[in-house]
């Protein structure tokens, strides 16, 4: 069996091994694919991978000897699921891996914001403590986060997360999901939109982009917030309508914004959150440890054997 990889980079920069899919076939990794590359790396591999090389009706019609693919990611966005379908190509995906992480990351932007340690650690090493006549100074506003209320858009695996970490360090809870999860109604309170945003001292987006929801931070539903407030995305960049975010933060409606994700990735040097005030943006990082992209490539496995055996799993169409 033939097995392509067709952006192996982006889930395995060189610290994990592909040698676990070799009991499966002959294994063909290529660490990044443009898009007139496709067709003929695939060839007529059997299984494909990809993370965020799309895979599209086109593809499957030059590619006919497709059996299965596999998403090295949650989001399946990038292949044509219907188009699979009618094949009878089983798609898969990766839908729990990164909650430890991602939830963690959260935490980092927020506690930067709180304490900045990164800016008084290069005061520290530039010689300003040294130099100061007080016997400890700050050059940012210190935050508390215990009695803080933290508002949390999108309850699910990593939500609850994000929500069990608030909650040991003393913050209050509210949550805005479709549905309601028994754990969930333990961590924190479940409210309409309306009321999370009046509430919240800091608001954490931890929700799928969908149509209905593409950007839902706007000029509206900031001024819905409380000033002064705080914004954070790990989620996806299209859930902000960065110009109304940016204006925000210029005008001190909110206080600071951290996200990992941006509408268009690598961020486009145009993008207005670049030049805003209080900002914090990550490349897109949040899902990264090493223990994170192991279970991806363990759950990938699964999902082979699973096909392999006639009883697929993780199967999204």
């Amino acid at each position: 069996m033939k097995i392509v990889i067709l952006d192996g980079h982006a889930v395995n920069p060189g610290d994990l091994s592909w040698d676990c899919f070799e009991a499966f076939g002959d294994v063909t990794v290529y660490e990044f694919t443009e898009a007139h590359q496709i067709f003929d790396r695939i060839g007529d591999a059997e299984i494909v991978m990809t993370n965020k090389t799309p895979l599209t009706e086109e593809t499957f019609a030059a590619c006919p000897n497709i059996r299965l693919v596999c998403v090295l990611a949650t989001g399946y966005n990038v292949v044509d699921c219907e188009a699979a379908r009618k094949r009878g190509i089983p798609v898969c995906n990766v839908p729990d891996y990164g909650t430890a992480a991602v939830a963690q990351f959260t935490f980092s932007l927020l506690l930067e914001i709180c304490n900045a340690v990164g800016i008084h650690n290069d005061a520290v090493h530039k010689g300003d403590w040294a130099s100061s006549p007080y016997f400890c100074f700050w050059n940012t506003p210190q935050m508390e986060l215990a009695g803080k209320t933290l508002g949390i858009i999108g309850f699910g695996r990593i939500g609850r997360a994000v929500g069990k970490i608030a909650r040991a360090m003393g913050m209050q809870v509210l949550a805005y999901n479709r549905s309601r999860h028994p754990e969930g109604e333990e961590i924190g309170e479940y409210v309409d939109l309306d009321t999370l945003l009046a509430r919240s001292d800091i608001i954490s987006l931890h929700c799928p982009l969908t149509g209905e929801n593409a950007k839902l931070i706007n000029a509206d539903t900031i001024a819905q917030m409380k000033d002064g407030a705080i914004l954070l995305n790990t989620a996806r960049g299209g859930l902000l309508n960065e110009q109304d975010v940016a204006a925000a933060l210029k005008s001190g409606k909110l206080r600071y914004t951290a996200v990992d994700v941006v509408s268009a990735e690598p961020i486009d040097p145009r993008n207005p959150l670049l030049s805003a005030p209080n900002c914090i943006i990550t490349p897109h990082m949040a899902w990264a440890p090493l223990e994170s992209r192991q279970r991806i490539l363990d759950c990938t496995i699964r999902s082979i054997q699973g096909f392999l055996n006639e009883n697929p799993v993780n199967t999204v169409n």
